[in-house]
């Protein structure tokens, strides 16, 4: 079938991201493709200048970027004037821009393009985040990470936190949580004792799988909530029923800050739908929650959420969907932000220094392994790998390009291993022209891949996301699998038994 090809692709080098959005930069700056009037009427005029002097540096010009990122300074300047100057210019972006150690800073890099070209504020423009899951965005937006309540509302904030604090009849601590890394971390230091997991499976999904196992295996209660027996869950104490979307009510807010409602066809075949386990779960640890329906739930997030207080499941019906903010201001949702002015004030350039990977190649590990999925195939594999789609993807492979793969005797289909400073798997070779030489890609679908057994807990700077797109490694023929693919079959081998054995009892118990 068409399907849409790119005028340019810019493949660049894993790890340059932010040179790159800075030669951009340099661009549009020093050959005055600036949206000068959009600039004095809507940014910091001191954050500008100091920006704009900081990307028109000679080091910043595509030229002198060439070398390290790998894409033609022509290619980089053609694609800014083109941005700078088409109309309407969106940027959508993946996982491909945050899961690096500067994924946070290539964001802000990506804002800078915007607003230094007055593409923000009206339809076919912006800055658009292509979040990894139908529902990442709705989770982000209830407050699921550590240091935030429901709509980004810092925990340390007092007047927030008596809000909620008076609507739960708790006393919240001031302080942020710990995010996953730093949960593994204290888990493995002793301070960090239990989990509770809903439909997330860290084993498999997680970087550096021989650590997530150690943190894993040194908790006293680790609880699963899944509608699968994921990796996670053979590391469980007690396995909760989870219910696919089939079988709920509630809603899910996609990128766009679109809310819709999700209605269940079919009761949950374990008996509950989620909301109702953790209703039963809190009452069962002695907090009453009260709660008979998800609309009452929403009803309370409307309470206590400035962008979501016009929202209800009777307006969802009568409008189909509703994009937040969702105020009195805005009874009907926004479908377009910072229209006129940005929602918190001036906009603000930061400039955005190209600081290199820790994953540097060596000689010891002379590639660059870059993770991600393919379309047959969704996230871990736990539901898709139950389906016909296993046709079209059986099994995760390391795709190489011929150069790489002569100078190691790889031929196709060979098995080979990959080997990183955290650990080493084993994956059959696919060789071919897509790669670029000195860069390596697998997926992370199978299990038995241990794709994570190899990347690293390099991170983040500021949100800590794993840098799943750069993994310095070595790749090298072998002829059996790795040690741990070894130890991994007999875990999965003793799990399953013991899954058995509970099944056999409780059938002959009559339960």
């Amino acid at each position: 079938t068409p399907h849409v090809k790119a005028s340019h692709h810019l493949q660049l080098r894993p790890g340059t991201n932010v040179a790159v959005v800075n030669a951009l930069a340099h661009v549009i700056v020093t050959e005055g493709l600036l949206n000068e009037a959009f600039i004095a009427e809507r940014c910091e005029t001191r954050a500008f200048e100091q920006w704009r002097a900081f990307v028109a540096l000679p080091e910043n010009a595509p030229e002198a970027t060439e070398e390290l990122t790998g894409v033609p300074a022509a290619s980089i300047r053609e694609a800014a004037r083109i941005y700078a100057t088409g109309g309407n210019a969106a940027i959508y972006y993946g996982l491909g821009v945050t899961e690096h150690a500067q994924g946070s800073t290539m964001v802000m890099g990506i804002a800078n393009l915007a607003m230094a070209t007055g593409n923000i504020g009206r339809e076919g423009v912006g800055v658009n985040p292509l979040r990894g899951q139908n529902n990442v965005q709705g989770s982000c937006d209830m407050g699921s990470f550590p240091h935030e309540l429901p709509g980004y509302r810092h925990i340390s904030d007092s007047i927030t936190r008596a809000l909620f604090e008076e609507a739960w009849n708790v006393t919240l601590q001031p302080e942020p949580g710990l995010r996953i890394p730093n949960m593994f971390d204290a888990a493995v230091h002793g301070t960090f004792k239990g989990l509770y997991c809903q439909g997330e499976d860290i084993v498999q999904s997680d970087p550096n799988t021989h650590h997530v196992s150690a943190a894993l295996s040194a908790m006293e209660c680790i609880v699963v909530q899944d509608i699968f027996l994921n990796e996670t869950a053979k590391y469980a104490h007690v396995l909760l029923p989870g219910s696919s979307f089939l079988e709920k009510d509630g809603t899910f807010t996609n990128a766009e800050r679109r809310i819709s409602r999700v209605r269940k066809v079919m009761p949950p075949v374990p008996g509950y739908a989620d909301w109702e386990v953790t209703v039963m779960l809190a009452r069962a640890l002695g907090y009453e929650m009260d709660y008979a329906h998800p609309s009452q739930i929403m009803d309370e997030i409307a309470r206590l959420t400035p962008t979501f207080h016009g929202v209800s499941y009777r307006k969802l019906d009568e409008l189909g969907s509703i994009q937040w903010p969702c105020t009195e201001d805005a009874p009907d949702g926004t479908p377009t932000m910072h229209i006129d002015t940005f929602v918190r004030g001036k906009g603000k350039f930061v400039i955005t220094k190209f600081i290199a990977t820790p994953e540097k190649v060596t000689r010891k590990f002379p590639l660059l392994l870059t993770t991600g999925r393919i379309l047959s195939q969704y996230n871990v594999g736990a539901q898709t790998r139950r389906t016909e789609n296993s046709r079209w993807h059986d099994e995760d492979r390391l795709e190489i390009h011929p150069h790489d793969a002569e100078e190691r005797g790889i031929r196709n289909d060979d098995w080979v291993g990959i080997e990183s400073r955290a650990g080493q798997t084993v994956l059959r070779a696919k060789v071919t022209e897509r790669m670029q030489p000195g860069v390596v890609y697998t997926t992370f679908h199978f299990p038995e891949s241990g794709a994570n057994v190899i990347t690293t807990d390099s991170s983040d700077w500021a949100t800590n996301c794993p840098e799943y797109k750069v993994t310095a490694v070595q790749v090298m023929p072998v002829e059996q699998p790795s040690q741990w693919q070894q130890d991994y079959s007999r875990f999965n081998t003793e799990q399953l038994d013991l899954l058995k054995q509970r099944e056999l009892a409780n059938a002959t118990s009559g339960k």
